[in-house]
């Protein structure tokens, strides 16, 4: 099992920059919680603070309970990945995962043991004999990986481990972390700015914005029930729709769903609502115009022209998509789910 982190308070202030803002972060044992946020809001910050590489101006860290505020880097038994795979050059990938072990003073025999399970895990075990510049930039990766992991880290930190590579690549090695993080259960903290990444492999994802944590929920919670208009902004695409709010519903495209949390109490507000959640329907009669259709594969999105000049945009399946041509007259909805208005 992992170790419980909590991070209570935190204040982080360069000058007169405050790049963490009263952060408190608890992680459950065995937990993988992504910190998503755009560059500079503070989600690097906190994890340097807790690996020891930064020190707060205020707040407090503990790890298994244990206050490691003042207790160096190199004595916080965590496990460290970052976007650069930073492997020695001169030595195999096996004594590169093998390296932190033989640091710690482990014999010879049982580093290497460890080292070789470690490379099974991640699926390098045949590579074990190569050296770095042999290997591409996704298996370089995972050595960096199976090495962080070797020590049997308390905890394990990403910082943007996968920015570095090529989008297919990312994706692979993204559920490759997923299925290893699971199988080892550490503790892991993840940070990224691809909200994509976030969502798929973490068990809750905490949006920062301004050195605050703007919400910390489980990824369908977030995605569905945004906290507050930056959450709602920065996770997923939405359409801004004008709608009336009254008794706790808004009404917009001649249709009465429920609203957020955190919506205006009455009046006129936006809504934000997400491309799924808007229809479109093939009206002869129809006020809105089609103004063209993206295909993605599976889905496309349709953008319509509202008699406003807004232009909405829906997604649906593309083999529902395809009935739908630029300058196609259609009728405009939206399906039941709550929106935030804003």
């Amino acid at each position: 099992m992992g170790t419980a982190v909590e991070l209570n308070d935190l204040t982080r202030v360069y000058g007169n920059v405050k790049a963490l803002d009263g952060l408190t972060l608890h992680i459950e044992p065995g937990e993988l919680v992504a910190l998503l946020g755009p560059s500079g809001c503070g989600k690097t910050t906190a994890l340097r603070i807790l690996a020891g590489l930064d020190e707060a101006t205020s707040g407090t860290v503990l790890v298994g309970g244990r206050d490691v505020s003042s207790v160096p880097a190199n004595k916080r038994d965590m496990g460290m990945v970052f976007q650069a795979y930073s492997l020695f050059p001169h030595l195999t990938v096996l004594d590169n995962v093998a390296f932190g072990l033989k640091m710690r003073g482990k014999a010879k025999a049982d580093r290497m043991s460890r080292a070789a399970d470690m490379l099974d895990l991640v699926g390098l075990g045949a590579h074990k004999d190569k050296y770095a510049d042999e290997l591409s930039g996704g298996q370089q990766q995972r050595v960096a990986l199976a090495r962080a992991l070797a020590i049997r880290p308390g905890v394990l930190l990403l910082d943007e481990p996968l920015s570095a590579l090529d989008a297919k690549v990312r994706v692979q090695l993204r559920d490759e972390i997923r299925r290893v993080q699971l199988e080892v259960g550490t503790t892991t903290l993840f940070v990224t700015h691809d909200q994509e990444e976030a969502l798929a492999v973490a068990d809750r994802v905490g949006v920062m914005s301004q050195g605050k944590l703007e919400q910390l929920a489980a990824p369908a919670d977030l995605y569905a029930n945004p906290a507050t208009p930056f959450v709602a902004e920065f996770v997923g695409l939405n359409n801004q729709v004008p709608a009336e709010v009254s008794q706790g519903r808004a009404h917009l495209l001649g249709t009465s769903v429920p609203t957020l949390a955190g919506s205006v109490g009455s009046g006129g507000g936006t809504a934000l609502v997400r491309p799924e959640s808007i229809t479109v329907t093939a009206d002869t009669e129809g006020v809105a115009r089609v103004s063209s259709v993206a295909f993605l594969g599976p889905i496309s999105r349709v953008y319509v022209a509202m008699p406003d000049g807004a232009v909405l945009h829906a997604q649906l399946a593309s083999s529902a998509a395809a009935e739908f041509s630029a300058g196609d007259p259609v009728r405009v909805g939206v399906q039941p789910a709550p929106v935030l208005v804003i």
